[in-house]
């Protein structure tokens, strides 16, 4: 595929097999959604052909969220399956008809015939069970789309793209938007699904959990490789060593590599996705891995005094918009130290919650006392609110933030050139960066501004995995405390050890609990219940 100032990639030769899920992994840019769109016919390759075999329908989850405001949610499910759908819309014209002839009898009766091997008498309730199990309720079923929120859409058209099992089904950010109780659906469906499931995802949890192969867009080429996620990750590291050290003894590494690829096998045959598919990682050779041609930003968060005894104490909170509660009877304490995740079937009531934290919302009730030795550096999720006007270039915006022995370009090119900001990217205007690079100037600020407390709304939105993975890696290791809101499973288990759920009745506040605890602990989903009012 070429554009015309550059290829994304050339002699790409892949074959999609039944019964495997692929991860579609590169960097911001590479070409992921491209490829998808290729495989769909969206986009026309420069050179070469795609190709589904005899009668296989192809399906992929829609990114338009109002493509289909006109239509019921049922109706837009079932338009997953266009032919089953045009079928029914031919069916209902013919018996409409008040002229009805032997010419339309024929017809009618012929679109029966199809309409019955499409399995279309079971559509309605096929359609209806799958927006059950993804959270939506019988009585939205009929409701126009239009009517439903932001994540209520995001179910009804992932709904639509499973609809009718298609043979190959294309998934680009699936999880984006969905709560964690539809998410851990959607892992089952698809470690379990029989046909081939091709998906560009962020989420590390997810590919893990899902995918028996990944399909690597690096090098200018597309390859494939036998494993999840973490074991294309360990193994690239390690093919990366192996080059890295041309005069060390290529024997032991070599080892250490078998060493690696033969435990990793045993391991995953436990797995679910390889226990419910066949056990691919059993073909894994040394053939199979290559180093990875990726940057990862350096991200390393430091303290300029530790914190005393105090961290924050909320009492009471409640907050009220419009009228409505959006936050009541909040109250916990966070100790220093610790590292709190923010989480709510609710975006926003988490943003909110996280914002009165932050103090950039006074709240409607109650109060937040912060310790006397804290001091906080906040990434709020609009990132627009960040940067002013948006006019200064990144190296004039972060200068005001270093300390006066750093405010020099020589040491601030080197700081951003870290960040993955080379040459004259550090003279771009705010108000043209990507979200990836918004992202990366906000932490770049915070590294210079050394605060002992993180508050960050939802960190990894916009970020590709080498920087998800570097920031996840940093706050693991910064002494500080940290106060954060994220959809990645991955980013919250290995972070967070104080859980807080926050809903229209209150919240359930978990310390000393990891992601993965909170979500198994019968009382703690008991209480998370209370709270949502069920």
């Amino acid at each position: 595929m070429t554009f015309t100032d550059r290829t994304l990639y050339s002699d790409v030769n892949l074959k999609f097999t039944e019964g495997n899920c692929y991860g579609i992994i590169g960097a911001n840019g590479a070409g992921k959604s491209t490829f998808l769109k290729i495989l769909e016919g969206k986009l026309t390759p420069s050179t070469g052909t795609v190709a589904l075999g005899p009668n296989e329908r192809m399906s992929s989850l829609k990114q338009d969220h109002f493509a289909f405001d006109d239509q019921t949610v049922l109706n837009t499910v079932i338009q997953g399956y266009v032919r089953l759908y045009e079928v029914m819309q031919e069916k209902d014209a013919i018996y409409a008809k008040a002229d009805f002839t032997e010419e339309d009898g024929m017809k009618a009766a012929e679109l029966e015939g199809e309409f019955a091997e499409m399995d279309g008498w079971n559509a309605e309730s096929d359609a209806a069970q799958l927006l059950q199990q993804l959270g939506i309720d019988d009585s939205m079923h009929y409701s126009l789309m239009a009517e439903l929120t932001e994540g209520e859409k995001v179910k009804v058209l992932l709904a639509q793209a499973l609809f009718g099992h298609p043979d190959v089904l294309l998934l680009d950010e699936p999880t984006n938007g969905l709560d964690t109780a539809a998410i851990s659906w959607l892992e089952d469906f698809l470690a379990d699904y029989e046909h081939t499931v091709l998906v560009v995802s962020h989420d590390r949890h997810f590919l893990n959990a899902v995918c028996t192969q990944m399909c690597d867009v690096d090098f200018g080429k597309i390859e494939l490789y036998v494993g999840n996620y973490d074991f294309w990750r360990k193994s690239s590291e390690l093919a990366q060593q192996l080059r890295a050290n041309a005069n060390a003894k290529k024997e032991e590494q070599i080892k250490q590599l078998q060493e690696f690829v033969a435990r990793f096998s045993a391991n995953a045959s436990k797995s679910k996705q390889a226990t419910s598919r066949k056990k691919q990682l059993d073909k894994i050779t040394l053939d199979d891995i290559k180093p990875s041609t990726r940057k990862y930003p350096y991200i390393k968060f430091t303290q300029q005094r530790e914190i005393g005894n105090d961290l924050v104490r909320a009492e009471n909170l409640e907050l009220t918009i419009d009228g409505e509660k959006a936050i009541s009877d909040a109250s916990f304490i966070l100790n220093p130290g610790e590292k709190t995740a923010i989480i709510s079937r609710s975006d926003v009531t988490a943003t909110q919650l996280l914002q009165l934290l932050a103090e950039e919302v006074k709240p409607t009730a109650g109060s937040v006392k912060w310790g006397v030795t804290t001091s906080r550096g906040y990434m709020p999720k609009d990132l627009n609110s960040a940067f002013g006007d948006g006019q200064d270039t990144i190296l004039d915006w972060l200068r005001q933030f270093a300390p006066k022995d750093q405010q020099d370009n020589t040491f601030l090119r080197g700081f951003l050139g870290r960040m993955l900001f080379s040459g004259d990217d550090v003279l771009k205007q705010l108000s043209v960066l990507s979200g990836g690079e918004k992202v990366r100037s906000i932490l770049a600020k915070l590294m210079l501004q050394e605060p002992n407390v993180l508050i960050l709304d939802d960190p990894t939105n916009h970020l590709d995995l080498e920087s998800i993975t570097s920031l996840n890696d940093a706050l693991v290791d910064f002494p500080g405390a940290v106060i954060f809101t994220s959809h990645d499973h991955e980013f919250i288990q290995t972070i967070a050890d104080h859980i807080i759920e926050v809903g229209p009745k209150g919240v359930v506040d978990r310390a000393g609990t990891t992601y993965d605890e909170f979500l198994e602990h019968p009382i703690a989903q008991e209480q998370v219940k209370a709270i949502y009012g069920e």
